[in-house]
């Protein structure tokens, strides 16, 4: 397993400035690779996010509170949910009472395919399951909660 220093090239300030690269580097790598996991489900990572928020509400759902509970917040969301919809992964409806509120919900091709995709184990999974204790994971969470403050 390589060190932050030797995959960068680098030397660092301090080991505050050595974290924060850690930490960057190692956000875009699970992020890379998880979007080639999602590939072949046809899905990105933001579009497998209002799926995994519409499950989880198990119901109909404001599109402006799903804006608010993405990973990563998305300006384009309502773009991503007309994907979905036109994958007819979710079902979307607009406000009897206010016809700018858009809702949007799961729908039965959605659930199947997030089954589909929590049976399948990805190299994070791997990763976390071989080389992450939990109480590593705590440690770590406990850290980065901090630092966002």
């Amino acid at each position: 397993m390589a060190k932050i220093d030797d995959v960068v090239k680098t030397r660092f300030a301090n080991d505050q400035h050595r974290f924060v690269t850690n930490l960057v580097y190692t956000a875009g790598w699970i992020q890379n690779t998880f979007t080639e996991y999602l590939k072949p489900f046809g899905i990105s990572s933001q579009q497998f996010n209002i799926l995994r928020i519409l499950r989880g509400a198990n119901d109909w759902v404001a599109m402006n509170d799903v804006k608010d509970l993405m990973i990563e917040k998305a300006p384009n969301a309502t773009r991503l949910a007309d994907k979905l919809l036109r994958k007819e992964l979710i079902k979307r409806k607009r406000s009897s009472t206010d016809r700018r509120v858009v809702y949007v919900q799961i729908a039965a091709k959605g659930l199947k395919m997030l089954k589909e995709i929590d049976e399948n184990e990805s190299e994070i999974q791997v990763a976390m399951n071989e080389r992450i204790t939990e109480k590593d994971a705590r440690a770590v969470s406990k850290i980065l909660d901090r630092f966002r403050g």
